[in-house]
């Protein structure tokens, strides 16, 4: 016995005529043709920011003013106190790109410590296979919660 597979379909130039016609006038007689909805923006596309990468601790980060990002735990900083970051590698300024080297002349970011908290629990198990040897550590990393006030260029 034959196995059937199903028909092939093929779209014909009346069909799609069709078809792009129902669609254009479900388009008119949508309610963002009528104008009650406007239609969505594409704001990734649009570099109307300032942001920076600024080394922490070791660590490059991308910030941006009024956003709040988590650190390592900086012992010396109290909660609400202000810090400088001065080692600002790159900043783009309305799609103005200045990149530093190693470090932007005269940038800094000024930010607010809003608390310190732990993060989530990492267990690290380690396991050797038919040798009966299982062993299981765990530990919370400790982090500091900043909140960006503004970029300095």
């Amino acid at each position: 016995m034959e196995t059937k597979f199903p028909p092939k379909l093929f779209v014909n130039q009346n069909t799609l005529l069709k078809f792009a016609a129902r669609f254009a006038q479900r388009l008119s007689s949508s309610s963002i043709a009528r104008g009650n909805i406007s239609p969505p923006r594409n704001n990734y596309k649009t570099n109307s920011f300032m942001y920076a990468i600024v080394e922490i601790l070791g660590q490059q980060f991308k910030v941006e003013a009024g956003k709040k990002l988590y650190i390592h735990r900086m012992n010396e900083a109290e909660e609400g106190s202000k810090i400088e970051f001065n080692k600002v590698l790159l900043i783009d300024n309305d799609g103005k790109i200045t990149v530093g080297a190693p470090t932007v002349a005269g940038a800094k970011v000024t930010a607010e410590v809003v608390s310190h908290v732990q993060g989530d629990t990492v267990l690290v198990f380690h396991k050797k296979r038919r040798k009966g040897y299982r062993k299981l550590n765990g530990h919370r990393q400790k982090f500091t919660q900043v909140k960006i006030n503004e970029i300095v260029a």
